[in-house]
């Protein structure tokens, strides 16, 4: 067992240079990326593996998901950058926001009371989103591999 943390397959650190990996080479790959506009997250063809539900709802197309994905990487290796008013804040900015009114002593007592708790409930659901991004982003540039080698963007 290394003492290196990034080393470890379940630290924080090796999830996210995954994911960033995976976005990394999503962008690389993807050099026309509005060939994507219109082309339907899901295949409706069998295919001999399974592929990762995405949420429809919000994403209608794979331009609209990679769009999301480049963001998030975006977020996470610049950090909060200011955005529109009319955006409104991000999740990142709410959670600073919260963590400078616990600072000045704005947030009760109690709700510091069971910070390792919280600490550790977050911790969990950050490794689960940030492996299902990343296995998104891997699925998106295979697909588009897919795509742009079968020809099947131009309909």
């Amino acid at each position: 067992i290394s003492n290196d943390p990034a080393s470890n397959k379940h630290s924080l650190l090796n999830v996210m240079h995954r994911f960033m990996a995976a976005a990394n080479n999503m962008d690389e790959t993807i050099m026309v990326p509005s060939l994507l506009r219109d082309v339907p997250l899901e295949e409706q063809a069998n295919n001999n593996y399974e592929e990762p539900r995405f949420p429809s709802n919000k994403q209608r197309d794979m331009y609209e998901h990679y769009l999301l994905l480049k963001s998030i990487k975006n977020d996470m290796e610049w950090g909060l950058l200011k955005r529109e008013m009319s955006s409104g804040a991000s999740f990142l900015e709410i959670a600073v926001k919260q963590e400078e009114a616990s600072v000045k002593g704005d947030i009760p007592v109690e709700d510091n009371a069971d910070l390792e708790h919280q600490f550790h409930y977050h911790l969990r659901g950050l490794f689960g989103v940030l492996s299902k991004l990343t296995l998104q982003a891997d699925h998106l540039t295979n697909r588009y591999k897919r795509e742009i080698g079968g020809g099947n963007f131009m309909r």
